[in-house]
Parts: structure tokens; C-alpha cells; sequence
């Protein structure tokens, strides 16, 4: 949606600041794939909006807005809560696994949100409220929010992790992060920024920041999360990089949760080795021949 001009730009703040009490928000889930079974691993849980006269809108087209005029704070906590309550609800989980415990879930955390004063007892209610486990919650922030107020984030981060929550850092490999920063933050995975996943096939710069990472990752003890899958072909190349996980509409696009719990009762997985070009194998047995020792980790400007 683009906003034409100051009147539009009111118009949807005030829209927007309704939303919630007029109940005009809906919750997806897309699924989170383990890139080495092929099996679902958990989901992430985005936001749409079903406005009035638009109709269901992405987050790209209010998600700005709500960010600069700090919105984004009740809007994500809405959004937390209601993904607990669904996956708990709901029993999101997978026939035949063991225990009663829902599928991990992901949950986007802004840099608003992770400067509220309140915003780890906010999180610990809403986890006892629902009686979600605290370890099948991942929170992800950006890179820049990762580094934004420094000493309050690091003492915000270690409070979430004392929960027992996840800490994901989304976005990855486009931002300003520093190494040493990123290792004294409590996190357990990286998520790599879907621009790069698209550019895999083509961008050799691409290939060998997301290798890097990778490593980085490896090098750490941290998960690797490739987002935007669409083609068998970057999926091959992820698995023979060794990513961990991935998310895409080559699995699924994001559902609502009827839709995505009637999914998971089929106990879906995606082939191992799935139908992949000559193309893909040559780059791909190339790329993991060279050495990534001095290899970039974040795309040049």
C-alpha cells in the first residue's frame, strides 16, 4: 500500500490505533522446516491485518507506520499473546510426537518493544497466563535492535534468557553487527535474511556471505534459519552448506491456524534429496571446495 500524502498517512494511523479493539487483526503461521529430515520444526507466527475497506494486508504495508508512531508496542504484544494462545489452543504439534508440548514457536520482538521498561514481565505473564513453555518461545530481534542502548538491551536479553526463552537475531547478514558484540549477546540462532537466500543461485558475494555465516554460526553453537525458500535449488545449496533450518513458500506460505493445524495433522516432510539442476551441484561442490577462512559475513555496502 502506499501512502498518498499526509491525509492517507492520518488515515491509517488512526485505522490502525482501532485495529485492536475492533478485532481486525489475524494471525498466520508459517511452518519452520529442519533442512536436514525435511520435517516440520516449529512455526513462526506473523501478523495480518484485515482492514475494512483494503482488506487482509501484509505487514509491509502498516508495519512502518506502526514503528514510528509506537504502535508497534501493543500491536506486538498482541501479537504474542494471541500466538501462545493459538499454538497452546490449538495443541499445534505434530501425530505421533511425544508429549502434549505445542511446536516451538517464533515470535517477532521490536526494537520498541525491547526498550519497554516492562517488557520482560509483560513476556513472563503472558507465558504464565497461556502456560506456553518458555522454551518453545523464540524471539527475534533485529540486528539493529541487537545493538541499539547497549548495556539495557544486554540486561533485557539475559532477563528473557532467565526465563527460558529463545533469542533469534532476524535479518541476519545485512546489518552492522560486530562479532564480539554478537558474542556476548545471549543468542541461540541466526536468521538469514531472505535477500541473500535470493540471491544464492546467481550473486557468488551471496554464497559466500551465507556460507560464512554458517561457520560463524558453527563456530558459536548457534542455529542457521534461511528465510524465503521458493526453489528446490536454494534448498539443495542451504543443505550442502549446512544450514540448519528454513522457512519459505516451497514448504508453505504463512496460513491461518485452522488452516496450519489441519497442515501439521498430515505430518508433512520434505524430500531429502529433492529434484535439483546440474546447475545447483556444480555450484554447490565448488563453493564448499573453496575456503571461507577470510570469507565476508554481512553484505558490502
Amino acid at each position: 500500500m502506499t501512502l498518498d500524502g499526509p491525509l492517507e498517512r492520518l488515515r491509517l494511523e488512526t485505522q490502525l490505533s482501532h485495529a485492536i479493539e475492533r478485532a481486525e487483526f489475524r494471525l498466520h503461521f508459517q511452518p519452520i522446516v529442519a533442512l536436514g529430515t525435511g520435517h516440520v520444526a516449529g512455526l513462526e507466527a506473523l501478523i495480518r491485518w484485515q482492514h475494512p475497506v483494503r482488506g487482509l494486508l501484509d505487514p509491509s504495508a502498516f508495519i512502518t507506520v506502526a514503528e514510528e508512531t509506537g504502535q508497534i508496542v501493543p500491536i506486538g504484544n498482541w501479537v504474542l499473546a494471541a500466538a501462545c494462545h493459538k499454538a497452546t489452543g490449538l495443541r499445534l504439534t505434530l501425530p505421533g510426537s511425544s508429549g502434549t508440548a505445542p511446536l516451538p514457536i517464533s515470535v517477532n520482538l521490536s526494537a520498541r518493544q525491547l526498550i519497554q521498561p516492562g517488557v520482560v514481565a509483560d513476556i513472563e505473564a503472558v507465558l504464565v497466563e497461556t502456560g506456553f513453555p518458555p522454551e518453545r518461545l523464540t524471539l527475534e530481534i533485529t540486528e539493529s535492535a541487537s545493538l541499539e542502548h547497549s548495556h539495557a538491551t544486554s540486561e533485557t536479553l539475559a532477563a528473557l534468557r532467565a526465563l527460558g526463552v529463545r533469542l533469534a537475531i532476524d535479518d541476519f547478514g545485512t546489518g552492522h553487527s560486530g562479532l564480539n558484540v554478537l558474542r556476548r549477546r545471549p543468542i541461540q540462532s541466526l536468521k538469514i535474511d531472505r535477500s541473500l537466500v535470493e540471491g544464492l543461485l546467481h550473486n557468488p558475494d551471496d554464497r559466500a556471505i551465507v556460507q560464512a555465516i554458517v561457520i560463524f554460526a558453527q563456530t558459536l553453537g548457534l542455529q542457521t534459519v534461511a528465510e524465503g525458500i521458493e526453489t528446490p535449488d536454494q534448498l539443495a545449496l542451504l543443505r550442502s552448506l549446512g544450514c540448519d533450518l528454513g522457512q519459505g513458500h516451497l514448504f508453505s506460505r504463512p496460513l491461518p491456524p485452522e488452516e496450519i493445524a489441519a497442515l501439521l495433522a498430515t505430518n508433512p516432510s520434505w524430500p531429502r534429496d529433492p529434484e535439483v539442476t546440474s546447475l545447483t551441484r556444480v555450484k554447490s561442490a565448488s563453493f564448499l571446495g573453496s575456503s571461507a577462512a577470510s570469507m565476508p559475513w554481512r553484505r558490502p555496502a
